[in-house]
C-alpha cells in the first residue's frame, strides 16, 4: 500500500506538491472514480490511477528508499543478543526491503534499501562513489595519505574487524579522493570517497596504522544524500535520484548482456581419415551400382592402389613430361585530493 500522492510522485513527472494540487483539484481518478484525498492508500498491484485521463504507469518494478541509520542499530533482520536492528525503526511497508550493503553497529548515515534483490546486488557490487565523514584518534600521517592515494594490500587485516570475522587478508583500492578537515594530535577529521564497500573497510584500513575510527558517518551513496533526513527516518528517492539510478541500471544490464553474449564459434573442419596401417586395411569397399567400369586392363589393375577411378588418369598425367608454368606469387600475409592531483 502507498499514499496516492507518493504513488504519483514516484511514478510520474509530478512533484509531491504538484500531485497534491492535481488530486485536490479533481484531476485524479482511481479505478475510474475521482479521488480528492492525497493521503488515501492505494494498492500498487491492483489499483489503476489516472491523471487528466492518462494512466499513471509504473516505470519500474522496484522501489528504493533512503534510511538515515543511527548508531546503535544492526543492519540485520534479528539479533541473537536482542540488540536493536534497522527493522525496528523502519515503517511497516518497508519491513521486507533488502539493505544495500552494511553500516556497522557504531556507524550512521545513508543506507539504501530496496524490494528488488537484483537492484541491491547491482548497487552493492558497483564502483559508485561512497563518501564518509570520519573522525580518527591522532593525526593523519604521511603513510596514511600514501596508502589512500595508492591503495594497500594487507595479509593480516584482522585489526579493526570483529573478533568473530572470517576475513583475513584484504586489498584496499586507491581512494577516489580525501579531504583532511582537521589534523591534530588528539584527533583528526576527514572526508574520504571510496568505490567499494568491504567488511569494515575503513576501520581496518586505519587500524593498520595504529589508529582507531571513533566516529563514522556515510553522507552519500553515489548522488544520493540524506537531505536533512532525521535519524531513524526514511524517504523515497527524488525524481532526479530515480532517473540517475534508472540510467545506471540500464547501463549495468547492457554490460551484463554483452558479457553473456555467445561468442562466435570457429568453423570446425573434420579431421582427415587415418591412413591404413597395412595393405589389408586399404582394400576398397564394394563398388556402387553406377560406378564406371574400367576401360583398360591397366586401369583395372590399378584399383588396388586407389578406389577412385580418376586416379589412373591422374597417374598418367603425372607420368607425362610436365609443362612449364609461371611461378605463383604468394599473397600478402588497436575539492577532493585525488591520485593525479598535485
Amino acid at each position: 500500500m502507498m499514499r496516492l500522492n507518493k504513488y504519483i510522485a514516484h511514478h510520474s513527472s509530478y512533484s509531491r506538491r504538484e500531485a497534491d494540487a492535481a488530486i485536490i483539484s479533481g484531476y485524479v481518478r482511481i479505478n475510474g472514480e475521482i479521488e480528492t484525498n492525497p493521503g488515501v492508500q492505494i494498492d500498487e498491484t491492483s489499483d489503476i490511477v489516472y491523471i487528466s485521463g492518462k494512466q499513471v504507469t509504473p516505470k519500474d518494478k522496484y522501489t528504493v528508499i533512503v534510511y538515515s541509520k543511527p548508531k546503535g542499530e544492526l543492519v540485520t533482520k534479528s539479533d541473537p543478543k536482542g540488540r536493536r536492528t534497522i527493522y525496528d525503526s523502519l515503517e511497516k511497508e518497508f519491513k521486507h526491503f533488502i539493505p544495500v550493503g552494511r553500516l556497522d553497529y557504531a556507524s550512521e548515515g545513508v543506507l539504501l534499501l530496496t524490494d528488488a534483490s537484483k537492484v541491491a546486488t547491482a548497487l552493492m557490487n558497483s564502483d559508485l562513489e561512497r563518501i564518509y565523514k570520519i573522525k580518527i584518534k591522532g593525526e593523519v600521517t604521511q603513510e596514511m595519505e600514501v596508502a589512500m592515494l595508492n591503495g594497500l594490500t594487507l595479509d593480516d587485516a584482522s585489526a579493526g574487524g570483529h573478533s568473530h570475522s572470517k576475513v583475513t587478508s584484504m586489498t584496499f583500492a586507491p581512494f577516489i579522493g580525501y579531504q583532511i578537515q582537521k589534523n591534530a594530535h588528539n584527533f583528526s577529521t576527514l572526508k574520504v570517497a571510496i568505490k567499494e564497500g568491504q567488511n569494515r573497510e575503513l576501520r581496518r584500513f586505519f587500524a593498520h596504522f595504529g589508529t582507531e575510527i571513533s566516529d563514522l558517518k556515510r553522507i552519500s551513496f553515489a548522488e544520493i544524500k540524506l537531505n536533512n533526513l532525521p535519524l531513524g527516518k526514511s524517504r523515497y528517492l527524488t525524481r532526479s535520484e530515480y532517473s540517475a539510478l534508472f540510467t545506471f541500471l540500464k547501463d549495468e544490464e547492457k554490460k551484463l548482456r554483452e558479457t553473456q553474449a555467445p561468442q562466435t564459434k570457429p568453423k570446425v573442419f573434420s579431421k582427415p581419415a587415418p591412413k591404413p596401417k597395412n595393405k589389408a586395411d586399404s582394400k576398397a569397399g564394394p563398388k556402387p551400382k553406377d560406378a564406371r567400369q574400367p576401360r583398360y586392363k591397366e586401369e583395372e589393375k590399378s584399383t588396388k592402389g586407389f578406389n577412385n577411378p580418376d586416379s589412373v588418369r591422374l597417374r598418367k598425367l603425372l607420368a607425362e613430361k610436365p609443362k612449364p608454368r609461371a611461378d605463383s606469387k604468394a599473397g600478402p600475409k588497436s575539492g577532493f585530493k585525488s591520485k593525479g592531483s598535485k
